[in-house]
C-alpha cells in the first residue's frame, strides 16, 4: 500500500525528490530534482550542482516521479459509491483512490432520482468543506446520470434514464459543484442543457447515447466537446441505422474521430478495450485529446462478489470477479481498478511513450476541465501533487494537497 504524505499549509520547509526519473508531459528527465515549498512546486530540473542545506531531500533513485492522477469519471471504491450520498462514503471512496495515486477527483453520479443526486452533491459539498478531511482535491461533481438514452444505459438503472428538464438540472447547477455535465445528444431538451452547462463553465459531454452524426454536430455547436468512455455505451453506424433507418449515417465514433476539437476517454483496465483499440484511440486523438479514466465502482479493492451500483435504494447489482465488473446479463459493468492500473496496463500493451500515457491520466483531463494551471503536470507554480512510482509503475508514495491540510 502506498504511503500518503499531505502537505501542511503551515510548513515553510523546502523539500525535494532527487535522483529519480521525472515524467513531464513531453519527455523524461533523468537524475531529476523536484522541489516544493508549502505544497507548491518551485523547481523541476536535473539535479543542480548546488543544493541549499535547508532543503530536505528524499531519494528517488531508480524510481519514477510523476504528477498525480486526475480522474474525471469515477463512481466509487473501497466498498463505497459516491451515490450513497453520505460523507463517510465520499471519504472512503476518495481515500481509496488517493492510495492509488489519484490526487484530483471528480465524483460521478448515476441515473438516480433527483433526491439521491442532490443528496450526493450535498455530501460532496460537505466533504469539500471539512477542514480536517485530509483527502485529495475534490474538484467538483461529474453530473453523469441521469440524462441517458435507455437503450444505451449500460449498467446504469434503466428506469432512471430521463430527458433533461431545466427545473431539475438547475437545482444541480445552483449548488455550484457541477464541473462536468453529460447528456445524450438525441434527447429532447439536450441543446438547452448543453448551452446551460457551457455557461456554467463545465466540460460538456455526451455519453450513453445512440446519437447520429447530425445530432452530434448540433450538440457540438452548442458546447458539447467530449464523449465518455469511447466504444462503450455509444452509438455506431449499425445502431444508428437500427434507430433511424437508411441511408446509413455516421455515429458518435465517426464524429469524434473526424473533429480535432472533440476529446474522449478510454478505460484501460484490460477488459473494456483490447490493446489495438487503445493504441488506435491514441493514434487518432493524440494524448492532448484522450483521457484515461477509471470508471470504477465500489468494488475497487474489495473481494470478488455482488455489489450495488448507485444509491442503495435505486441500484442495479453488478458482479465483480476481482478483475472487472459484470452486469446481470453478462455485459461489462464499470471497472474495478484505479488509474494506476490503467497507466500500467496502457504501458504494458501499447507502444505509446510513457510520458504520453501519464499525460492522459493527468495533464489532459486537467486541461479539459480547465484546472491545468493548478495541477496535472510537474511544473513550477502548480500544486505539488507528486507520485513516486517503482520501475513497474506501482505507486509507492503520494505527496498531495487537499482542502484540509494544504494551500
Amino acid at each position: 500500500m502506498s504511503k500518503l504524505i499531505c502537505h501542511q499549509k503551515a510548513d515553510t520547509n523546502r523539500y525535494a525528490l532527487v535522483g529519480g526519473t521525472a515524467i513531464l508531459p513531453d519527455r523524461l528527465i533523468e537524475n531529476a530534482y523536484v522541489e516544493w515549498i508549502q505544497g507548491r512546486l518551485t523547481r523541476v530540473s536535473q539535479i543542480p550542482k548546488r543544493i541549499a542545506k535547508e532543503v530536505q531531500l528524499f531519494d528517488a533513485t531508480g524510481r519514477y516521479v510523476s504528477p498525480g492522477w486526475v480522474d474525471i469519471h469515477v463512481h466509487g471504491g473501497g466498498g463505497a459509491d459516491f451515490m450513497d450520498g453520505q460523507v463517510q462514503a465520499i471519504s472512503t471512496a476518495c481515500l481509496t483512490h488517493l492510495r492509488h495515486g489519484t490526487t484530483t477527483i471528480f465524483p460521478t453520479t448515476t441515473t438516480g432520482s433527483q433526491e439521491s443526486i442532490l443528496r450526493m452533491i450535498d455530501a460532496v459539498d460537505t466533504t469539500i468543506r471539512m477542514s480536517d478531511s485530509g483527502l485529495q482535491t475534490i474538484q467538483g461533481v461529474h453530473l453523469y446520470g441521469p440524462y441517458f438514452t435507455p437503450e444505451k444505459s449500460g449498467c446504469h438503472r434503466k428506469q432512471g434514464c430521463r430527458v433533461p428538464v431545466r427545473s431539475e438540472y438547475e437545482r444541480y447547477f445552483k449548488t455550484g459543484r457541477i464541473a462536468i455535465a453529460t447528456c445524450a445528444a438525441e434527447l429532447d431538451g439536450c441543446i438547452e442543457f448543453y448551452r446551460y452547462a457551457k455557461k456554467q463553465g463545465c466540460l460538456v459531454t455526451c455519453g450513453h447515447s445512440n446519437s447520429s452524426w447530425t445530432e452530434m454536430a448540433k450538440a457540438h455547436s452548442n458546447g458539447m466537446t467530449h464523449v465518455d468512455h469511447f466504444w462503450c455505451a455509444m452509438s455506431s453506424v449499425a445502431s444508428v441505422r437500427t434507430r433511424l433507418g437508411t441511408p446509413m449515417q455516421g455515429s458518435m465514433l465517426e464524429f469524434v474521430l473526424a473533429h480535432e476539437t472533440m476529446s474522449t476517454e478510454v478505460i484501460a483496465d484490460g477488459y473494456h478495450l483490447s490493446p489495438e483499440l487503445l493504441q488506435f484511440a491514441w493514434q487518432m486523438k493524440k494524448p492532448s485529446m484522450l483521457c484515461l479514466v477509471s470508471d470504477t465502482s465500489r468494488a475497487l479493492d474489495m473481494p470478488a462478489g455482488e455489489y450495488a451500483f448507485g444509491h442503495p435504494d435505486e441500484n442495479v447489482w453488478i458482479h465483480s470477479d476481482g478483475k472487472v465488473g459484470l452486469s446481470p446479463t453478462g455485459g461489462l459493468a464499470s471497472s474495478v481498478v484505479a488509474l494506476d492500473h490503467c497507466v500500467k496496463h496502457m504501458f504494458k500493451v501499447t507502444k505509446i511513450p510513457l510520458w504520453e500515457i501519464v499525460r492522459m491520466a493527468s495533464l489532459t483531463p486537467a486541461q479539459r476541465t480547465g484546472i491545468d494551471r493548478q495541477c496535472g503536470s510537474l511544473e513550477v507554480g502548480k500544486r505539488a501533487d507528486v507520485l513516486v512510482l517503482d520501475k513497474n509503475l506501482r505507486v509507492q508514495k503520494v505527496y498531495y494537497t487537499s482542502g484540509g491540510c494544504a494551500l
